[in-house]
């Protein structure tokens, strides 16, 4: 069976209101890692979060790798919210992966977290700040 890598950076990783998704479809967690430096990062209605890259003012972002068999690459991709697209990441490390992107209309007059660094150091510095954040 065909697998390929898929970087997560939102509500599919480990513990949070999505990553039943990835599971059910036979995905298989292998490392925390982050992105190059060339990525920006949106809270969308503090639901999930949205990546998008740039040629510059980005930063390295947080994210999941999972090993998901090919065919089921469609299923997980259904169930994302609306807006979000799968596309090439590129990691710190240089490796290129498929990941979780946030298309540019998602992202308009939503709130920029890229300084926090990714979706779990956002959600953890409000939790009970009266956010209605999804986690588990």
């Amino acid at each position: 069976m065909e697998t390929v890598s898929l970087a997560v950076n939102g509500t599919l990783m480990r513990g949070l209101e999505l990553n039943e998704n990835l599971l059910n479809a036979g995905a298989t967690f292998i490392r925390e890692t982050f992105t190059e430096p060339a990525y920006r990062l949106w809270s969308v209605e503090d639901r999930h979060p949205a990546m998008m890259k740039f040629k510059a003012g980005g930063t390295s972002i947080y994210v999941e790798i999972w090993s998901i068999p090919a065919n089921n690459l469609a299923q997980i991709l259904l169930q994302e919210p609306p807006g979000l697209c799968i596309g090439k990441i590129r990691l710190l490390d240089g490796e290129e992966v498929l990941g979780v992107l946030g298309e540019a209309f998602l992202c308009e007059d939503q709130k920029e977290i890229t300084k926090w660094g990714g979706w779990r150091a956002y959600i953890a510095d409000f939790r009970g700040k009266n956010l209605s954040l999804q986690i588990k």
